[in-house]
């Protein structure tokens, strides 16, 4: 596994299991379990995804199985928009800890920047709380643009570590990823292989045929080319393992580039300066 640094010191696996559209099933407890199992220490979920009491019994099933401590795991959740406002955010939290059966996050997430400027930054403030109470190791953000960013750091005192948004070929982010270099906050993409449609593109996969890899594999390993923490969601044991076999290999500059090419700023998800929650 290879991990990227935080400004804080702290540090991240770079690849992770996503759950985002996992239902709170026994399945889900297997895949986190089976992730464990095959080598997985970063989980992603959140409160929206109403899977957190699965995910939670998947990570302590698969620490029963491996023997690893929960110190070994690196886990996230998120605030969701309804929760938003500086009071709400530590019962928030305490609720999806509840869930997860666990006695703190490794990162905690504002979901989405939301359309009220205040209100953003007032429940950052609650974010800051947190952080500055030790209840969570690192706080961060979700689908933030540039401007959502500008904003809260003009009035904050905590800068977040991270930035989790969407990702792909098809959505480069370029100005927002120079931007979040500068500020020393890190990109993460959430839904890296867009619901499997960037399988199907040409372009990758001649480029998976020239590296011998799967369409899947060379897209997460484009994400780590680029710095990017990367967290393909799977229930499928064997595609689970497959996504993490991907520190064996590399994509060449020209590969970079013709994957970079795909550009198109297309996005699968809200534009995050509109969406409210509904």
């Amino acid at each position: 596994m290879e991990y990227i640094s935080f400004y804080n010191g702290n540090e991240m696996p770079i690849v992770g299991l996503g759950t985002f559209r996992v239902e709170n099933n026994d399945e889900c407890k297997a895949s986190v379990k089976h992730a464990i199992e095959s080598g997985f220490t970063h989980i992603d979920t959140a409160m929206i995804y109403e899977n957190e009491d699965k995910v939670g019994e998947g990570i302590a099933e698969g620490l029963a199985a491996t023997g690893l401590k929960r110190s070994d795991l690196f886990i996230t959740s998120k605030l969701w928009l309804a929760d938003y406002g500086r009071e709400n955010v530590a019962e928030a939290y305490e609720t999806s800890l509840k869930k997860l059966g666990l006695d703190y996050l490794d990162l905690y997430l504002m979901h989405w920047p939301g359309t009220d400027e205040a209100v953003m930054i007032d429940t950052w403030q609650g974010m800051e709380d947190l952080y500055k109470e030790n209840k969570v190791k690192n706080i961060g953000v979700s689908n933030f643009n540039v401007e959502h960013l500008e904003a809260l750091l003009a009035q904050v005192s905590i800068k977040p570590v991270i930035n989790q948004v969407e990702f792909h070929p098809y959505l480069l982010q370029a100005s927002l990823n120079r931007y979040l270099d500068v500020q020393n906050i890190h990109m993460e993409s959430w839904s890296p292989l867009m619901n499997a449609q960037i399988l199907e593109d040409e372009t990758v996969k001649a480029i998976a045929k020239e590296v011998g890899k799967s369409p899947a594999q060379v897209i997460i390993r484009w994400n780590i080319e680029h710095g990017v923490v990367v967290i393909p969601k799977s229930v499928t044991p064997s595609r689970i393992e497959e996504n993490l076999e991907v520190f064996d290999f590399s994509l060449t500059a020209e590969q970079i580039e013709r994957l970079d090419k795909l550009n198109e700023n297309s996005r699968i998800g809200p534009d995050p300066v509109e969406y409210s929650g509904h």
